[in-house]
């Protein structure tokens, strides 16, 4: 492929890329953060997240000691929390062997939890300055159009292609301004969504998709397949101003943040008193169902059913956390998955 594409894209690219947070730095750390965070998470969402984590965790240090409910809390309303929790097992090893630094060498960062292919070469070429491709879906889907390839782009031959060609252009100086050029051009004109902005294209001359009328088709989209659902019943326990929340265990979806109690399957307020024996006698004041919620994974579907339910007085032995909903603001990660749920915690919550 022809070189005189990289000239053109950096031409481009220092006209018209966005101004983010992150292009302002070259601290390994700061990086980091925002590629993590950029998996999944649109540009416009992450860039508060951002500026919040590297306030209240500003090197590897911090985050490795960070108390796990304050990281998942400063996390909320990101989602996929496995990814800053994979970033505390990260930060926590390079505590113990790389003196609170992240490795230079992209084989070196490929090691670490949570940090792949395209994350180590993103960090080590921006940060270091390290040759190395960053192919990310943007670039995949840039490079599939250029080169006319028909096949889905998570074809492992499509994706072995493309990092071929990637690595066959990578300039010797500004590595990383590359890297971020071919993102940017993926992000903000090759679209994925929608009609890509051909006329806009920097490249356009040397795209074989755009010569042969192909960018609809090109590339490829995988077919869609049924996500399996679950369906779950939602306990919003109320008792003395405060409400009922349990941590889930580890090994879970949405592992280690907090919950409402919830039992499987759709059930009638009566079936949940077979699991939930305290609920049979004399502790319950008053029931109200509250509107079905469903949540959406990237592998599975929640369909959930919930009762609103007023206790007279909190029940004993129970495995429950019951706090206040300034202390659920302020200290407690609750997943979006029970955004639904969360309006109940309106001015009259206690009340209806």
């Amino acid at each position: 492929m022809d070189k005189e594409i990289v000239s053109l894209l950096f031409t481009w690219y220092d006209k018209n890329a966005r101004v983010l947070p992150w292009r302002n730095t070259k601290d390994p750390y700061a990086v980091w953060v925002s590629e993590i965070m950029l998996q999944q998470t649109r540009v416009e969402t992450a860039i508060p997240y951002y500026e919040r984590f590297l306030h209240t965790l500003p090197n590897v240090e911090a985050l490795a000691v960070c108390p796990a409910d304050k990281l998942n809390k400063l996390w909320q309303g990101l989602g996929y929390y496995r990814r800053v929790q994979n970033m505390q097992k990260a930060a926590q090893i390079m505590l113990k062997r790389y003196n609170a630094r992240l490795p230079q060498k992209a084989k070196e960062l490929c090691n670490l939890p949570g940090i792949g292919e395209y994350t180590s070469g993103a960090i080590a070429s921006i940060a270091y300055g390290e040759r190395v491709a960053a192919v990310d879906g943007n670039v995949l889907r840039v490079f599939a159009r250029l080169m006319g390839l028909r096949d889905s782009v998570q074809d492992k031959k499509v994706i072995l292609t493309v990092k071929s060609e990637v690595n066959a252009l990578l300039p010797l100086t500004r590595i990383g301004d590359f890297n971020q050029a071919l993102m940017e051009l993926g992000a903000t004109v090759c679209l994925p969504n929608g009609a890509p902005l051909c006329k806009e294209c920097p490249i356009k001359a040397f795209c074989a998709a755009t010569r042969d009328g192909l960018t609809a088709e090109i590339p490829a989209k995988p077919p869609k397949k049924e996500k399996p659902v679950q369906h779950w019943t939602v306990l919003l326990l109320q008792c003395e101003g405060k409400t009922a929340i349990q941590k889930r265990s580890e090994n879970s979806l949405l592992a280690s943040l907090w919950q409402f109690p919830m039992l499987a399957g759709t059930l009638a307020f009566d079936e949940c008193k077979k699991s939930l024996p305290f609920l049979r006698n004399d502790f319950v004041q008053s029931v109200m169902p509250t509107t079905p919620c469903k949540h959406i994974f990237t592998h599975l579907q929640w369909n959930m059913t919930g009762y609103l339910v007023t206790l007279n007085s909190l029940p004993q032995n129970q495995s429950y956390l019951w706090a206040t909903k300034e202390e659920i603001d302020q200290s407690y990660s609750i997943p979006s998955a029970f955004k639904g749920f969360m309006k109940y915690f309106g001015t009259s919550i206690y009340r209806l």
